[in-house]
């Protein structure tokens, strides 16, 4: 499995936890080839018919990673979490073989910080995101949420009152609430990406993006 640059280039997956394996599973999903690597023996032979590549192997030893091609990659995922020394010493060992892009799993923020200082490119929290995802749709306001890093967020909320029975134009929401409308999904329909004569009824979900402040404040005017 070559260094290839297409959109489904083969992806280096190791740590074949709940996190790893589902992220290995979607990528063959997507059509990627994928080198599923885990130390545990009883692990490999699980997953040996899932992915398009398993091996044990010590991650945390780039001559082992280097045995097994991981210098060929592009693309890396780290999904080794709990033991955070062998999370830091893996990522360090696939920077050192030069992998373009690295993405390791954190279980805090101090573990993000260090992975982030020995060369992970990018450093996902999944309990943390998925919490506060989770939290948002709790209260109600929001139907579906996303953050990123940069204090961006997209959220799929209900239309509040007082755009009812209006036009994207007429309603001012960009204006008035410094967020974006996206789409709307209107029930029974598919959805319609919003233009300016969009109109807006009572049952419709708004797909809206804009600063997370500004998404979270619109989306609870469906609770005012």
């Amino acid at each position: 499995m070559a260094k290839s640059g297409s959109n489904h280039a083969p992806v280096l997956v190791i740590g074949l936890g709940r996190f790893g394996s589902s992220v290995a599973r979607s990528l063959v999903h997507l059509g990627h080839d994928v080198l599923a690597v885990d130390e545990r023996a009883e692990i490999v032979q699980k997953f040996a018919n899932d992915f398009t590549h398993v091996v044990a192997a010590d991650a945390t030893d780039t001559e082992a990673l280097r045995q097994i091609g991981a210098e060929q990659f592009d693309r890396a995922v780290v999904g080794i979490g709990t033991d955070i020394e062998a999370s830091v010493l893996t990522v360090l060992s696939v920077v050192e073989l030069g992998v373009d892009e690295v993405w390791a799993k954190a279980i805090s923020a101090k573990h993000a910080r260090i992975l982030e200082s020995v060369g992970a490119t990018h450093v996902i929290r999944p309990e943390s995101a998925m919490g506060e995802r989770v939290a948002h749709m709790v209260t109600g306001a929001m139907i579906d949420y996303i953050e990123f890093d940069d204090g961006f967020a997209i959220a799929r909320t209900r239309a509040p009152e007082m755009s009812w029975d209006r036009t994207l134009e007429e309603t001012g929401l960009r204006a008035k609430y410094g967020i974006t409308v996206v789409g709307v999904k209107r029930r029974g329909q598919d959805f319609t990406y919003a233009r300016p004569e969009t109109s807006i009824a009572k049952s419709d979900e708004l797909i809206v993006c804009g600063s997370t402040k500004k998404v979270e404040s619109f989306c609870a005017l469906t609770h005012s």
